[in-house]
């Protein structure tokens, strides 16, 4: 059983940037992002293998938003700027102990592991 913990969320102004840390209790494939906004569906933010850095970005956020990674740690991290009021969501981090090949890293069915959540409010 893979334990995830989001941590990094908070309170930032419009065209503010937050980062996001996701810390994995053992080696994972694929680690990736979601959030999901009140009253809507959990989206795909982006997504990382771990081996081998290949990165998946959903278009909403492409430009705005980076993902890493440091096997050292089994941590996977979301830079995020130029944020947006429309960024604001509880953002989630989830795992799969496999590597995904691209064409599955934006579907959540795909995670085995899944944190509790981190919220990013973007307010002034």
């Amino acid at each position: 059983q893979v334990q995830l913990v989001e941590s990094g969320g908070g309170l930032v102004q419009p065209g503010g940037s937050l980062r996001l840390s996701c810390v994995a209790s053992e080696r994972t494939g694929t680690m990736v992002w979601f959030r999901q906004a009140p009253g809507k569906e959990r989206e795909f933010v982006a997504g990382i293998t771990m081996a081998d850095a290949n990165t998946l970005y959903a278009e909403s956020v492409k430009g705005r938003v980076s993902i890493s990674r440091d096997n050292a740690k089994n941590t996977v991290y979301l830079q995020m700027s130029s944020l947006k009021p429309e960024d604001t969501a509880v953002y989630y981090c989830g795992a799969r102990p496999r590597r995904l090949v691209q064409y599955q890293i934006p579907y959540s069915r795909w995670y085995d592991y899944w944190g509790q959540g981190t919220q990013g409010t973007v307010s002034s």
